[in-house]
């Protein structure tokens, strides 16, 4: 199946099974480029799998999907190059023991080492270092992090930061990689009614700058293209805590 003219993300009768159950099944919708996508359900609903397996790091079990016009799972490899993923529990977490500055030169030393272009290595290393700075720079402006306002500015270990500082650091260095579709786990999660209207209008910047966001949410905003999981009744899913691990020993990585 190969994604209609224009859409960034398809599903038709998508589903994934595992030992244990269905994680998800039945779920359809298409989403045109630079749209907000939410991923709507309860906790161990399925949500997280979907997520994955839109982006090519799981691998569906019946239906289609594609994302920015490719095939999964045929094309996952593809769709890892243009999916970022921001902050997914078990799966891509920040390192608490991480200061920002840390976090920001390490995403791009491998952006640099696995992305790079062969004329780009061959710069000298202050022209090397400018454009990742700039690079780290329009990442931080579009995720809206300043880093002036942290406790310890650039210094400021992980585990010091707000739960919004952090998601918004999350967004910046999946951002850097300038991928085509951002997705963001637990949206929602632990956050006041303000901190969710934050967070959302983060991702609904981002969208409008051209990134298609996919976000796990357990209530979505009214503006978003809303998928819903867990409405199916044979659908049984592992808990919230399980789904990464587990699903990925029980379906395997795409």
């Amino acid at each position: 199946m190969e994604s209609p003219h224009g859409a960034a993300v398809t599903a038709e009768d998508l589903g994934l099974e595992g030992p244990r159950g269905w994680a998800f099944r039945g779920v359809g919708f298409r989403a045109e480029p630079g749209a907000l996508i939410a991923v709507e359900g309860p906790s161990g609903s399925g949500r997280t799998c979907l997520l994955l397996a839109l982006t090519g790091r799981m691998r569906p079990t019946e239906g289609e999907a594609t994302t920015a016009g490719l095939a999964l799972p045929r094309r996952a490899a593809a769709v890892r190059r243009l999916a970022a993923l921001g902050p997914v529990p078990g799966v891509s977490e920040l390192d608490p023991a991480f200061t920002v500055a840390e976090h920001l030169r390490e995403r791009a030393l491998l952006l640099r080492r696995y992305d790079g272009s062969p004329r780009a290595l061959l710069r000298r290393p202050r022209d090397r270092a400018a454009a990742a700075r700039a690079r780290i720079d329009a990442a931080l402006e579009a995720a809206g992090l300043d880093l002036a306002t942290l406790p310890k500015a650039e210094r400021t270990a992980v585990r010091d930061l707000e739960r919004t500082e952090a998601l918004r650091l999350s967004v910046a260095l999946a951002l850097m990689g300038r991928p085509r579709l951002l997705a963001v786990d637990d949206t929602d999660l632990k956050l006041s009614d303000d901190e969710r209207a934050e967070v959302w209008e983060l991702l609904r910047s981002v969208a409008a700058d051209g990134t298609t966001v996919l976000a796990v949410c357990s209530e979505a905003p009214e503006d978003a293209v809303t998928v819903r999981t867990g409405t199916a009744p044979e659908t049984h899913a592992t808990t919230h805590e399980e789904e990464p691990a587990d699903a990925f020993a029980e379906t395997g990585r795409a």
